[in-house]
């Protein structure tokens, strides 16, 4: 190889090195590269010491806000070092006028990327100022506003980014909004469920945490009211998802809203009970009932202890109350008392419970079986 050769050569491989990836010098692609991996590392060094930081002076604080504020905004605030590698990459390298402004719009994404990503992950910390609104709107219209917040801030990034790489958005939202009404032609139930779960929070039938029966469909606490379903928790602790629409067409008993749980009695007295024995029951059972606290009165409440009719095989007397408290186990742990009094109530008046029983008389017998042996009881 002589030196005409070799220097051709050397120049062959100074040019691939200078213009080797779409013009671009190899050289300061390696730079480039280099100072983005740069940044890449400092992101780590930034989470841990800045933000690390910023955490721990926001402990000190009393107020809570701006600890949930740093933790929404931690992800946002790492991606910073990223946007920046990617800025002096950019600016290293010497890009022909297409790549140039595609390094532009690449970088003027990321920015508005980021900036938008802030926006979204502060309406978390910042919907707990709409606290003042909730005796204006229910905690589920507050959600869903924060929802729908967070959906717009979305839509509006989206549409910058877009727009930065000369892709209008309306006329593509003009073209959406045809595809849309076929779509929506196809879909009336599931607008028909949002406007239903619209209707919910609006009307304040039922809010997250209240236990609910609705006929023939579900009973017990509900989860979350959701833009086309309600998640309602049964006892046995499966989630049911409910259509919205059928939580708005069919009646809902919200028990959690009760102001007294009722107790309802028939109590089956026997036959041989006295009249005097009947005062004593009943008026021992209202005195139990008047004096004792965890029963509503009157006038808050209606309160019956009757001799109410006389059954087939019972003297019954009705016993109609009300408890203060609303809270199912507490019920059940005075109704459980309420019984045992009854118990000795009765016992101690000297009379029983009666049971579902038959009676038979015979009042004469046929001539020709006068020597029919009879038992001594006859049975059912």
């Amino acid at each position: 190889m002589d030196n005409t050769t070799f220097t051709d050569f050397i120049t062959l491989i100074r040019d691939v090195w200078q213009h080797g990836v779409y013009g671009v010098d190899i050289g300061k692609i390696i730079l480039a590269l280099l100072v983005f991996f740069f940044f890449l590392m400092i992101r780590r060094l930034f989470s841990k010491f800045i933000i690390g930081r910023l955490k721990v002076l926001t402990r000190k604080t009393k107020n809570d806000m701006d600890d949930q504020v740093i933790d929404a905004l931690e992800h946002p605030l790492r991606f910073v070092p990223i946007v920046i590698g990617v800025f002096l990459a950019t600016e290293i390298l010497i890009l022909s006028e297409g790549l140039q402004q595609g390094a532009y719009n690449l970088n003027r994404s990321l920015i508005t990327f980021n900036i938008f990503w802030i926006l979204f992950k502060m309406v978390g910390p910042l919907s707990r100022s709409f606290s003042g609104l909730k005796g204006l709107f229910t905690e589920s219209m507050i959600t869903w506003l924060v929802k729908a917040i967070r959906a717009l801030v979305f839509f509006l990034g989206a549409a910058a980014i877009l727009e930065i790489w000369g892709i209008a958005v309306a006329p593509l939202i003009a073209g959406l909004g045809l595809f849309g009404v076929a779509v929506a032609l196809g879909a009336q139930d599931v607008f028909k469920n949002l406007i239903a779960g619209l209707f919910i929070i609006g009307e304040k039938r039922f809010h997250p945490g209240d236990w609910v029966l609705v006929d023939d469909i579900v009973e017990r606490t509900v989860v979350d009211i959701g833009f086309r379903t309600t998640t309602i928790r049964r006892f046995d602790k499966a989630p049911v998802f409910v259509p919205n629409a059928k939580l708005s067409d069919n009646a809902v008993v919200n028990f959690t809203r009760m102001t007294h749980r009722r107790i309802y009695w028939k109590i089956g007295l026997v036959y041989d009970t006295s009249i005097d024995q009947l005062r004593d029951i009943r008026g021992s059972i209202e005195t139990y009932i008047l004096t004792n606290e965890d029963f509503a009165h009157p006038p808050e409440v209606s309160t019956f202890i009757r001799i109410d009719s006389f059954n087939d095989s019972s003297i019954d007397l009705m016993l109609y109350c009300f408890t203060r408290t609303t809270d199912w186990g507490e019920w059940l742990e005075i109704k459980e008392a309420l019984a045992f009094r009854i118990k000795d109530i009765v016992r101690n008046a000297g009379s029983n419970f009666a049971f579902p029983s038959q009676s038979v008389y015979l009042e004469t017998l046929p001539g020709d079986v006068e020597n029919f042996p009879l038992p001594d009881k006859i049975d059912d």
